[in-house]
């Protein structure tokens, strides 16, 4: 499939997401580098679409692009110790991103909890159960480290 095709159906997965809750307030919060959380969560769910689609892989679609984007949903700025949570955020921000979802979400299904609650494997002891979660598992540490890497390029130039 095209990736224009890809990007419309991800826009038509996409919307209702972005424009519920307090999603939107993620553009407030710097996720790597420069990069907002905003931003990476699109891009992951974004990514892990364009995966599916690309290995051919049978997956609920919207649980995967509704559950990429709410899987960095916990809101805070992990960088300032005054509003982190704890100091253990790479461990402990899946469960703050699941109990914000659920606030704004209460019809999460199976398949968006365990993308949410499992991203951060393996730095988590829990992999993911679902196709969907391995996918934004996966996409989730590519699009990490090419934020991290267009970050280090801004600072050298």
């Amino acid at each position: 499939m095209a990736l224009t095709n890809v990007r419309k159906r991800f826009c038509s997965l996409s919307r209702e997401v972005i424009h519920t809750g307090r999603v939107r307030q993620m553009a407030n919060y710097t996720q790597h580098g420069t990069t907002t959380t905003l931003d990476h969560t699109v891009a992951v769910a974004f990514r892990a679409l364009t995966l599916a689609r690309g290995l051919r892989l049978h997956v609920d679609e919207h649980a995967l692009v509704r559950g990429g984007i709410l899987h960095d949903f916990y809101l805070y700025d992990w960088h300032d110790p005054k509003q982190a949570l704890d100091r253990w955020h790479g461990f402990t921000h899946p469960g703050h991103a699941l109990r914000n979802a659920e606030q704004d979400f209460p019809d999460l299904t199976p398949i968006e909890r365990d993308v949410i609650s499992r991203h951060m494997f393996p730095f988590h002891p829990l992999p993911p159960r679902t196709r969907e979660g391995w996918l934004v598992c996966i996409a989730d540490k590519i699009c990490t480290v090419q934020e991290f890497v267009q970050a280090h390029q801004r600072h050298k130039a």
